[in-house]
């Protein structure tokens, strides 16, 4: 893989959708080494090189290290040519349905490090259902259990410097304390204004910008984290969106440590 001059392994950002994985990216986003761009995405259709289409690539007579390889180099290129736009020395990728191929990534980016942000499944369920509505909050409850179990059982292979495992509610209720966690993981000086990530700038779209300013109005906290979500799954969800959330996710929603009625926002 070309690392071209940039030495400091990539960071991926994982978890769940509407599990606070926008909301990290922002915060490392605002750090004065760390760019972290737009969703790419792509990286689902290009593991498919490694799957359903491997029989009739391997025809070109090419093995998976030279297909990693090009994959690799093309995706880190565009990435690190992004950063160094922006000042920048170290790039961050966050798109949630890479959890469903870290395999694919491990292989490309054998050195990078993962961040996988785990948040209260049933506020994930209220927030889908807001979102998206009420079809996709009825599949959120496999989605959850099936993306927080891919993160946790990947990470579960790693080294402890290459993957970091956190709580949105930490992250809200406590943000510097679990962001200096973080980018001591990262190896990267705290800076404060990561906190203040709304003063830099970020290349998002202005539906994501919108979005959140409306929870914040709704949820009458002018903070910049704002605490107003936690729990939104007990107030909003209701009752058949938490009974199926129940036969589906219980087991795992106990082994994570989390109460039933979550965590409070206070």
């Amino acid at each position: 893989m070309i690392r071209k001059d940039m030495n400091k392994p990539p960071i991926f950002i994982i978890g769940c959708p509407r599990s606070g994985t926008s909301l990290l990216r922002l915060i490392l986003d605002s750090h004065s080494q760390i760019s972290s761009g737009p969703e790419t995405h792509f990286l689902v259709e290009l593991a498919k090189i490694f799957g359903p289409y491997w029989e009739r690539l391997e025809r070109f007579g090419f093995d998976r290290d030279y297909w990693s390889t090009r994959i690799a180099d093309f995706f880190s290129s565009f990435q690190i040519e992004y950063a160094k736009k922006r000042g920048k020395s170290r790039w961050c990728e966050k798109t949630p349905r890479y959890t469903e191929h870290l395999d694919f990534i491990d292989t490309l980016f054998p050195d990078a490090q993962f961040l996988h942000v785990i948040r209260h499944g049933l506020d994930v369920v209220a927030s889908h259902r807001d979102r998206w509505g009420l079809f996709r909050a009825i599949r959120a409850s496999d989605t959850w259990r099936n993306y927080v179990t891919l993160g946790r059982t990947f990470g579960g292979r790693l080294p402890a410097e290459r993957y970091l495992e956190l709580r949105y509610e930490d992250l809200v209720l406590h943000a510097e304390e679990t962001g200096r966690k973080i980018f001591d993981f990262l190896n990267e000086p705290w800076e404060l204004a990561v906190l203040e990530y709304e003063r830099s700038d970020h290349d998002m779209s202005e539906d994501g910008t919108q979005f959140r300013r409306r929870r914040r109005r709704e949820g009458g906290d002018d903070a910049m984290i704002f605490r107003s979500r936690i729990g939104a799954g007990a107030r909003e969800a209701g009752p058949m969106l938490q009974a199926l959330f129940w036969i589906k996710s219980r087991k795992l929603l106990a082994e994570l440590g989390y109460s039933w009625r979550g965590v409070e926002s206070t």
